[in-house]
């Protein structure tokens, strides 16, 4: 069982020593400034007949290209609200990025879901490679862009992020006071989980020395290992979790080509950085609206609760740290949706395997839609 939580857990971001070799060619294939993109379109959800979608990219500080679907509401006039979306960490804006940002979309806001540097359609070598700075500015550019479009107002700018994007997003919160709102989905903690392992199992010097020995070791054997990738097979004993993950990214419910956990996974050594940051340290003193969303039977809803609890008082399990209350503790908020796991708030679950019998339609569309025309006004 061990070795199956071990496998699994890079999903969410956890670095081990587990890898597997690199052996197809997108893991390789060069990314130039100026990028070929997909037009037909190769989501896992249907487009929607109430919003207009196109390919559009946009340059980071870091001199990297990222490709993005915009969605925005048909026959809508003036300038309107907008929403930058990510995540889930190793996925594609071809899965629940781009869902959320249409949903937003039929809403009447501008939205944005982009591929993350490194990642997808987007520029950066080596591929699938990850850091928290560069993913913080991901997110910091996507605003950027919204910024200067013509029927977008600037002062009017929100994000949302999924799973290991959640923490992603609430970290550019905290540092970029453009964005007015941010919604933190099914959230990870991605530098907690990489650190201390799932529910902190393994936070203690000795686990992490050995952890770092591992990556150490890792960049010279082979720093192009891939992995993390979801198992092509589950064993029926491994936590439903494991389950979930499978029944997501391996299966016509949310499989994508260039989806790394859909497939092998990133690259090894490509979120060290991760394993050895806490960038959640200063949401205590995230002035703008936030809403923390989690299932209540997802395996993840600590990082969520114990984020919330941070960024509203300074202190929670898990935290070593510990800050001043936050000053604008009335516009932030803690959802948390009866029987959702983790991945139901993907795609809003269904009630069979593989995305078949009724849709469980556990994301509250509109709840966010009002937390965001609320807060961005």
């Amino acid at each position: 069982m061990k070795k199956i939580l071990i496998a699994v857990a890079l999903v969410g971001g956890m670095l081990t020593a587990c890898t597997q070799k690199s052996n197809n060619n997108q893991n390789n294939e060069s990314m130039n400034t100026t990028l070929t993109l997909t037009q037909e379109w190769d989501k896992v959800f249907p487009l929607s007949e109430k919003v207009n979608h196109r390919k559009v990219t946009f340059e980071t500080q870091y001199g990297l290209t990222l490709a993005a679907d915009l969605y925005t509401p048909k026959d809508a006039e003036g300038k309107l609200a907008a929403i930058a979306v990510s995540g889930p960490f190793g996925a594609v804006k071809e899965q629940s990025s781009g869902l959320y940002a249409m949903k937003m979309a039929e809403r009447g806001f501008v939205a944005l879901a982009f591929d993350p540097s490194y990642t997808g359609e987007s520029s950066g070598e080596p591929r699938r490679t990850a850091s928290p700075d560069i993913n913080t500015e991901d997110f910091m550019a996507a605003v950027d862009y919204l910024s200067k479009q013509d029927n977008v107002d600037a002062e009017k700018i929100g994000i949302i992020g999924i799973c290991g994007w959640g923490g992603i997003a609430l970290n550019a919160a905290a540092a970029d006071t453009r964005i007015k709102a941010t919604v933190a989905s099914t959230m990870y903690d991605m530098t907690r989980v990489s650190g201390n392992d799932y529910n902190d199992a393994f936070d203690n010097e000795q686990w992490r020395h050995r952890n770092r020995e591992n990556l150490s070791k890792q960049r010279l054997a082979d720093p192009n290992a891939m992995a993390g990738g979801v198992l092509d097979t589950v064993p029926p004993q491994a936590p439903r979790f494991v389950h979930d993950y499978f029944d997501y990214y391996k299966t016509p419910r949310g499989y994508h080509k260039r989806s790394g956990n859909s497939n092998d996974g990133w690259r090894v050594i490509g979120t060290q950085a991760y394993a050895n940051s806490r960038f959640l340290y200063y949401i205590n003193e995230i002035r703008s609206a936030v809403l923390i969303m989690h299932g209540a039977d997802a395996h993840s809803r600590y990082f969520g609760e114990a984020a919330y609890h941070y960024m509203v008082d300074g202190k929670a399990e898990g935290y070593k740290f510990v800050g001043e209350p936050n000053p604008n503790p009335e516009n932030k908020q803690l959802l948390i949706i009866p029987d959702a796991s983790h991945c139901d708030l993907y795609d809003g679950g269904y009630e069979e395997k593989a995305g078949q019998g009724q849709p469980k339609n556990m994301i509250p569309w509109d709840k966010l839609a009002e937390f965001f025309t609320k807060n961005l006004k």
